[in-house]
């Protein structure tokens, strides 16, 4: 019989998971958007997310948010639940899933300097600089890959955004978890963003009637019962278990294993470009967010409750689908 996980291989194994189960995420959106409207794809997954979110609350009497912190998960619904999923969504329209890939791995770091910026921390300045130095990387990538000479196209200015909300949303996120809980804060969202979710679906039902194969509702499938609901379940058991800092990295792995999803999934070439790019912003982002995690002491141990609410410094890369 073997002997069981430590604390720390148990919290990187539930960790890498949630990571696992959200790098299919651009690929599968890709693979949905070949047939169906990007305003379907990107509100309707949260619909079917928030009937399992309102189940899971219910089911577990989980009690209402007070206060302000109904007005924090706006923020965070407004990042993680609409601004992602849409953005994403409609850009995927147009880029690959490759090049996708690697302009949102940017996120681990841009969602490091949100959560400097909203806890009012002060990391040092090698912090700030690979934070910058990966925005640039992202940029040039983004700019030298559009196939028109060196400009942007809409598709990336669209990512961009979708890595500024996720970001803001991911890093107010990580504070409001230390307050009700962690996959509580991302079901609390769902429910809030709900209503505007059921409206754009129908919206986009009547405008365009979905239609696509048995592959394409497949992924849909995926993207509105794993990468928005059950993904954030065992990506957050494993932050919970710890070591936070050490389980926060395994997320700088989804870039890579999103753009190896696209090469095996949708016959995406690797280009050279590609994997020089994505090799620096991942390298850039890894280097931030390390120096954040090294500056930032955590306020309690993760081993003290495995179940109870992650503290803000362990949730800089919830990457969302």
């Amino acid at each position: 019989m073997s002997a069981p996980l430590s604390p720390s291989r148990a919290g990187l194994a539930w960790g890498f998971l949630g990571v696992a189960a959200f790098s299919f995420t651009v690929p599968f959106t890709r693979v949905a958007v070949e047939s169906m409207a990007p305003l379907f794809i990107g509100s309707g997954r949260a619909v079917v997310a928030a009937v399992l979110a309102t189940a899971a609350l219910i089911i577990t009497r989980q009690r209402l948010p007070r206060g302000h912190q109904w007005s924090r998960l706006a923020v965070v619904a407004g990042g993680v639940v609409i601004g992602f999923p849409l953005l994403t969504s409609f850009a995927l329209t147009a880029a690959s899933a490759s090049h996708s890939a690697v302009v949102i791995a940017l996120l681990p770091a841009a969602t490091a300097v949100m959560a400097v910026i909203r806890g009012k921390e002060r990391p040092p300045l090698s912090f700030w600089i690979m934070a910058t130095v990966g925005a640039m990387v992202a940029v040039a990538f983004a700019s030298l890959q559009g196939g028109e000479g060196i400009r942007l196209q809409w598709s990336d200015l669209l990512l961009f955004g979708a890595v500024m909300a996720a970001a803001i949303g991911y890093a107010e996120g990580g504070l409001l978890a230390r307050e009700i809980g962690a996959w509580q804060t991302v079901s609390w969202a769902l429910v809030l963003a709900a209503p505007l979710m059921v409206t754009l679906t129908t919206i986009a039902i009547v405008d365009q009637p979905p239609t696509g194969t048995l592959t394409q509702w497949a992924a849909f499938a995926y993207l509105g019962v794993v990468s928005m609901f059950l993904g954030f379940f065992a990506w957050y058991r494993g932050l919970a278990i710890g070591p936070m800092a050490q389980v926060s990295q395994v997320q700088l792995t989804q870039p890579v294993l999103s753009i190896l999803w696209a090469a095996l999934i949708l016959h995406e070439q690797l280009t050279r470009q590609t994997i020089i790019g994505g090799t620096a912003v991942i390298l850039c982002a890894g280097i931030a967010v390390r120096t954040r995690l090294n500056r930032v002491k955590p306020t309690r141990s993760a081993e003290d409750s495995a179940d109870g609410p992650a503290p803000v410094e362990a949730m800089p890369t919830i990457n969302r689908p």
